[in-house]
């Protein structure tokens, strides 16, 4: 039950505006980014004594999480928005649930059966907001309706739902109609429009030199058919839009977010920031003036501030200097309101999980997108057998595995790789047919033997992710790689994830070199271009 508005002081108003990030992991010594998660006590404060309107969490198994979001909105005085990233399903942050391939996965089966590919769309988004809503996430941080047309975008990248407008719109209005069956949140970010930049809005602030004619026809149709299809709030990007305002990024623009969004698009739901910890704003405009600057632009949602409690002090300040006027932040609440009545705020019946996260049919949905999104090359099936003497090697004519194979695995980030253990099928399928796994960190590459006779499979995981300031490989790796695909043992490739890195490096291998590519990297993705590989 939302309580009267007018009965909330200013700052309890103010602190419904004010969402903040947690670890969904239950314990505090648990936590894993200290600088943006709070200990539990400071959370619960932040819940109860200042009112905050909800958290966005990362981290932990599914099964964890409900429990940690159900204990929290039993603390809460009023409901919280309870916020996910999760582009690509629940399982792409918590473990145990659904894991899809990345959006740009759909585009892919559209440009080949338009039927086919919106009605994994829809599934995606039923599914993702079925699976979130049974853990107590009721704000689904979906979907990226940026169009995706420089293939050096480091943040967007595969993220995105394509690389054209018309099949942005498409499938990203279909997701929303997917996740509007039950009672979440959708999101359309990151207004207005975030696809064609090379720099990466959490380290910089990019600048889109676009005209007004090209912005309209490119940019901002996704926008308006997400609008029409219903989604409840829209994202802002941190970039800098000359031709629209010269002086201040989208998200703290009032000619943006209120000339653009509100008044030119007639959007009148929730307008969100993106993180305001990114360094595109934090870098530039500090922790508590950011805030009011975004709440004067237009915002109704201040996401991730980097000091709640100043960015609410600010707010309050802003108001009562006579800054921002009182009405500005009742018409924000009045919205909040509005969209938090149409959220399903049940018990999360803990016991029941396992029918609802992570079930059979929403892994073969998964799977089957997969399977339909896979490009090959060269001649497939691969016979582990190629380029060996099994008579030299073995000393057995009749050896069915030879010996001396390796899987050579490359991956972003060795030390934070959640999609590779020691259970991972890109290590467990290969050993199953004798070969011996070799990991090399994309980042850090140390120098890769390349001896004579040894037949050499290369899975290669890469790309564009937040934070990492690059869709692509750094130059000793990109060395290291090249010498690789050119490498007379090499007897095939799979590349998981960018297909513009599939895109540059298929032309160096021979033309019969059986190669895989598959947008997902999870285990399902694994599985499946292994198993296409070997033909299995």
């Amino acid at each position: 039950m939302l309580p009267d508005i007018d009965k909330l002081s200013l700052a309890q108003q103010v602190a419904q505006m004010v969402v903040v990030r947690a670890s969904g992991y239950l314990f505090d010594h648990q936590i894993q980014y200290p600088a943006w998660e709070p200990p539990a006590r400071e959370l619960i404060h932040w819940v109860q004594d200042l009112g905050i309107g909800g958290v966005i969490f990362l981290g932990a198994s599914a099964g964890e999480l409900a429990i940690r979001i159900q204990q929290l909105q039993n603390q809460a005085n009023i409901p919280l928005l309870i916020a996910a990233d999760i582009e690509e399903g629940v399982g792409q942050r918590f473990s145990g649930a659904t894991w899809f391939p990345p959006p740009m996965a759909l585009s892919a089966i559209f440009r080949q059966d338009q039927k086919l590919g919106v009605h994994y769309a829809e599934k995606m988004g039923e599914l993702t907001a079925k699976e979130a809503l049974a853990i107590g996430i009721n704000w689904v941080l979906a979907p990226v309706v940026d169009v995706n047309n420089n293939l050096d975008n480091p943040v967007i990248n595969v993220r995105a739902f394509g690389e054209n407008t018309d099949e942005v719109k498409e499938l990203a209005c279909r997701f929303i109609r997917g996740a509007k069956k039950y009672s979440v949140l959708t999101s359309a970010k990151h207004f207005p429009g975030h696809g064609d930049t090379a720099i990466d809005s959490h380290l910089e602030l990019p600048v889109i030199t676009h005209s007004q004619t090209r912005l309209t026809e490119v940019e901002l149709p996704p926008f308006q058919a997400a609008i029409a299809s219903g989604v409840d709030t829209v994202m802002t990007a941190h970039l800098s839009i000359p031709v629209w305002d010269d002086q201040l990024p989208a998200t703290l623009s009032p000619k943006i977010l209120t000339g653009k969004l509100r008044q030119q698009l007639g959007f009148s739901g929730l307008i969100t920031t993106d993180a305001l910890v990114m360094g595109a704003i934090a870098n530039r405009y500090g922790a508590n003036q950011a805030p009011v600057m975004a709440v004067e632009a237009g915002v109704d949602i201040l996401l991730m501030p980097v000091n709640p409690e100043g960015a609410i002090r600010a707010v309050c300040e802003a108001v009562e200097n006579g800054r921002i006027e009182r009405s500005r932040i009742r018409s924000s609440v009045e919205r909040i309101w509005q969209a938090k009545a149409k959220i399903a705020y049940k018990k999360t019946e803990v016991s029941n999980l396992t029918y609802h996260i992570g079930n059979l049919e929403s892994r073969n949905t998964a799977k089957e997108i997969v399977q339909h999104s896979l490009i090959t090359h060269g001649s497939l099936p691969l016979s582990p057998a190629k380029f060996i003497n099994l008579t030299e090697v073995n000393n057995s004519p009749s050896a069915e595995i030879p010996t001396g194979l390796r899987n050579l695995i490359v991956v972003d980030d060795s030390l934070n790789c959640p999609y590779i253990n020691h259970l991972a099928p890109a290590i467990c399928l290969p050993t199953e047919m004798g070969y011996q796994t070799q990991i090399c960190d994309r980042y850090h590459p140390h120098p890769i033997d390349l001896p004579d006779n040894c037949p050499t499979l290369l899975q290669l995981f890469i790309r564009g992710n937040p934070f990492r300031g690059s869709a692509g490989l750094n130059q000793p790796a990109e060395e290291l790689l090249k010498k690789l695909l050119i490498y007379p043992y090499l007897q095939g490739l799979i590349v998981y994830g960018s297909p513009y890195v599939w895109n540059k490096f298929i032309p160096l291998i021979q033309p019969d070199t059986p190669g895989v590519f598959s947008y997902g990297q999870m285990a399902i993705a694994q599985e499946t271009a292994l198993l296409n590989l070997f033909g299995r």
